[in-house]
């Protein structure tokens, strides 16, 4: 399973989901001891059935693919609280993080938050932290998102009225820029996109380049009563062929 494989969305969104316009959030997990695995959680309350849902995924950065899961819990009623379903993903995907000794906390190193004004999500710029005065960094990067009409297997325009969106994302550090996503179609796990957003970057604590980073990108997709949002999760730095 490639880069497509990694959409979060692969459990929950589809034309026909019963799922209505909300807002996922994610948390990153944690990395494995040797840098290998990132996990991370998607989560959020279907606003159509106000059902809490929670998805956690391991990630093989060498390979760009699921290592297990994802694990999916989903509430059965409203009464069910979201700290609950939460809870049940995370005791689930329990054996397969100790087995791949995912004990390193990770770092959101930069972020487009929802609510800052002004922030169209196209671009994020970040460095790696470094040790002495605040702000130090060890390099100074920026991600880069293209969105553009890609082909799907899916009759996207009878839901949106127009095509579905594909996305590329470059990352530029010292004028030299690396694409480290294209979209040449749109998997179907993905359902009917119309906007994508870069989120977040993060690292596994204590390191001093990007080798382990990871992209967060938000994926704006048809719903029940509007538009949903879930998550990719991408390696800054692209397995080799």
């Amino acid at each position: 399973m490639g880069r497509a494989g990694l959409i979060a969305l692969a459990v929950l969104v589809t034309a026909t989901s019963a799922t209505a316009a909300e807002r996922a959030q994610f948390e990153p997990v944690g990395y494995s001891a040797d840098g290998r695995y990132f996990a991370f959680e998607q989560y959020g309350v279907q606003d159509g059935s106000g059902f809490a849902y929670s998805d956690l995924f391991v990630i093989d950065l060498d390979r760009d693919a699921w290592a297990a899961g994802p694990f999916h819990e989903q509430a059965e009623d409203e009464q069910t609280a979201l700290a609950a379903i939460r809870g049940a993903s995370r005791q689930a995907a329990q054996p397969v993080l100790e087995a791949l000794d995912i004990s390193v906390p990770p770092v959101t190193i930069a972020l487009n938050g929802d609510g800052e004004p002004g922030i169209d999500g196209l671009t994020l710029d970040f460095g790696v932290p470094g040790y002495s005065e605040p702000g130090h960094l060890f390099g100074t990067y920026q991600l880069a998102l293209t969105i553009y009409v890609a082909p799907t297997a899916q009759d996207c325009v009878v839901y949106l009225g127009e095509p579905a969106k594909g996305f590329g994302l470059d990352l530029i550090s010292e004028g030299v820029t690396q694409t480290i996503h294209h979209d040449a179609s749109i998997p179907v796990s993905r359902g009917c996109p119309t906007t994508y957003r870069i989120s977040a970057v993060v690292l596994p604590f204590g390191t001093h380049d990007i080798s382990r980073g990871v992209a967060l990108v938000s994926v704006y997709a048809f719903g029940f009563e509007g538009v949903d949002r879930r998550f990719v999760a991408l390696p800054l730095v692209p397995p080799g062929p």
